[in-house]
């Protein structure tokens, strides 16, 4: 059967030392420190890095007293670029800073008297999506693609692989054309140093990382797979020195790799008054409950807002004729304030996105949704009881 008549599926991931998931880290991690000095800092934090060289920029009002170097060149020395070599280094980057307040006509539809009154920090439209294939209600493909660049970043940074350099990809195509999807590719790219041969490099790639992140998922390696292990055959030069970063650039990998559509607005350097973020992760904690009520095998809510209006201007839904009661039923559900509070005030309150033991630097890279390694209020299976109640 050729690739052409199969129905197949690809989705990308990219490690920690990808030189956008470097920004996006920085930018959430001035956040973090925004938030824990001052609850209601407002921060839209983006950050660009290229050779030896991070510019942060963006708009900034909080009470706090941050050392955005202090904190930037700890981010880059955990993600563990210290040497030139290995593309950028943390003791010598040069940091240029241009920050701003916040335009003081946003703040005047956001500032709230009362926590209701909170209106969006912006105008947009976000999606939610959830499906039952696998058991974090996540896509396949993007699941195995994280759990991939993952996993070889737990062992470069335990020494297992030594040869390992932060920046790394990967991309997973799935066959749906039989009742059971398995896989039809892996690309994996493994930034390295000068003492690997590429034969060396290939072998443990595939042994350490690609056959025990696929058995994990339940899917043995057959031979009939096709495993693209740096195809180039050298990956050397990487990190910023390989590539400029940008924060906000991986918008697919933060979300459902491609199985879903996306607004458009980034998450990493947001508060949470800025619906980009928040309603975002409002929209898949909604979508996940509905298919956990086994309501439909798959669900998209796609949300949107007026700048300055907590209610938001739409919620429509759609469930692939996948639904077991009507999508009328389910609109009526999702437009229960009771159940999902699509305010800005209340998806705050409710996934308690203000305190300081909401990490968002975690969140920076491996996806924003259905990750097993975090406990996200976002994530949480709470209305599922109520929704079957209501039922």
């Amino acid at each position: 059967m050729s690739v052409l008549t199969k129905n197949l599926f690809t989705s990308e991931s990219v490690s920690e030392g990808h030189p956008d998931k470097i920004c996006d880290a920085v930018s959430d991690a001035i956040l973090d420190e925004c938030l824990r000095q001052d609850k209601n800092s407002r921060t839209a934090v983006e950050c660009l890095v290229t050779r030896n060289k991070l510019v942060i920029s963006g708009e900034i009002t909080t009470k706090a007293d941050v050392d955005y170097d202090l904190i930037a060149r700890r981010v880059i020395k955990d993600i563990g670029y210290d040497d030139e070599k290995k593309g950028l280094d943390y003791k010598t980057v040069i940091i240029d800073k241009y920050i701003t307040t916040q335009s003081p006509d946003i703040a005047l539809g956001v500032d709230e008297k009362e926590d209701k009154e909170l209106g969006a920090g912006d105008q947009g439209i976000m999606f939610g999506y959830a499906t039952d294939e696998t058991s974090n209600y996540m896509p396949l493909a993007i699941s195995i693609a994280h759990k991939l660049v993952r996993y070889a970043t737990n062992l470069r940074k335990s020494g297992e692989i030594s040869f390992a350099r932060p920046d790394m990809k990967s991309q997973v195509t799935i066959d749906y054309t039989s009742d059971k999807p398995t896989i039809n590719a892996v690309v994996f790219s493994m930034q390295h140093d000068e003492s690997v041969s590429i034969e060396e490099l290939r072998q443990v790639v595939k042994d350490k990382v690609i056959i025990p992140v696929l058995e994990s998922f339940d899917m043995p390696v057959s031979g009939k797979e096709e495993f693209y292990i740096n195809p180039t055959g050298r990956f050397i030069i990487g990190g910023p020195s390989g590539d400029t970063g940008l924060t906000g650039r991986k918008l697919i990998v933060d979300t459902y790799g491609g199985y879903a559509p996306h607004g458009g607005g980034s998450f990493s350097g947001k508060d949470a008054t800025k619906v980009d973020r928040s309603a975002a992760y409002m929209a898949r904690y909604a979508a996940k409950n509905i298919v956990a009520s086994k309501l439909a095998k798959k669900c998209l809510i796609q949300v949107s807002y007026a700048i300055g209006v907590s209610q938001p201007v739409s919620i429509t839904v759609d469930t692939f004729n996948t639904e077991t009661v009507s999508k009328e039923k389910i609109l009526q559900l999702l437009l229960n304030e009771d159940i999902f509070d699509f305010t800005p005030a209340g998806i705050i309150n409710n996934f308690r996105l203000k305190t300081p033991s909401f990490r968002y630097q975690d969140l920076s890279s491996y996806g924003h949704f259905g990750r097993p390694d975090l406990d996200l209020p976002f994530e949480k299976l709470d209305k599922v009881d109520l929704i079957k109640s209501l039922l």
